[in-house]
């Protein structure tokens, strides 16, 4: 597994493009403006500081897995600062899924696996007049999220503990719509596809649903091929760490890899 991520990450970095290399003005826009706005911002700050406190807590957690392919092993009492050190997104990624949500400017955010909370806080620092609700699938995870939301002043966040095949599809039907979906969780090609699908009814032009870790496993490049044939969607955008998924209707259907 890991010989062929390797081997993947190469392919990619061997085929992908700058923003220079795009001819699409929407995806050099998006190049340009968002994934490549590597400048400091000052909501960074107090989440990074947070992150050092978490990469510092000793304190033990009993770690619940409902998803195959989590960086957590299921029923495993886990220190906190292991699970800061191996789940959470780096610096770099979770800065960027800011800058997409704050381009994006939605009215509601969905995010699939909350872990510690620490994307989570990017995603309410980006767009503080969002609703956001975010999912967990392990309920001592989702209590040290918790704190770090309240330790954060975070008002615009509501964190639901439980299986994300049950609550996620409750949660969508509440939606009138969906503008932007971030899906961290169940690294499996059918939970993953199911996921995508159950968005599928309510996503509108200005839609962006997020897919992590797309090079995974065999399954989860497989799920994420059949994501850019789908026939709503018009824009992908292969990050390798992550793809973007647009609905933008009157475009030509057109993928793009781009490097991050």
């Amino acid at each position: 597994m890991v010989f062929s991520f390797i081997s993947d990450y190469i392919k990619h970095r061997l085929s992908s493009k700058s923003r220079h290399g795009t001819h699409s003005p929407f995806v050099y826009k998006l190049t340009d403006e968002v994934i490549y706005d590597f400048k400091s911002k000052d909501d960074y700050k107090s989440i990074e500081a947070q992150r050092k406190k978490l990469l510092n807590d000793d304190s033990i957690v009993k770690v619940t897995d409902l998803g195959a392919g989590s960086h957590l092993n299921k029923n495993n009492k886990k220190k906190v600062r292991q699970i800061a050190k191996n789940a959470l997104k780096s610096p770099s990624l979770a800065q960027l899924i800011y800058r997409l949500a704050k381009n994006n400017d939605p009215k509601s955010i969905i995010e699939l696996g909350t872990c510690l909370g620490i994307t989570t806080a990017y995603l309410s620092k980006a767009c503080p007049d969002a609703d956001i609700i975010t999912i967990e699938g392990c309920p001592e995870t989702a209590k040290v999220a918790y704190n770090n939301f309240r330790q954060l002043d975070l008002e615009n966040v509501e964190l639901q503990v439980g299986n994300f095949d049950l609550l996620l599809p409750e949660i969508i039907a509440e939606q009138p719509q969906l503008d932007f979906v971030y899906v961290d969780g169940n690294h499996r090609k059918d939970a993953t596809l199911n996921y995508f699908n159950w968005c599928l009814p309510k996503v509108h032009e200005g839609s962006l649903l997020i897919f992590d870790d797309i090079y995974w496993s065999e399954g989860m490049k497989e799920a994420w091929e059949e994501i850019k044939a789908n026939p709503q969607v018009s824009v992908t955008v292969d990050l390798f760490w992550i793809g973007l998924v647009f609905f933008r209707k009157g475009q030509v259907k057109e993928h793009f890899k781009i490097k991050y």
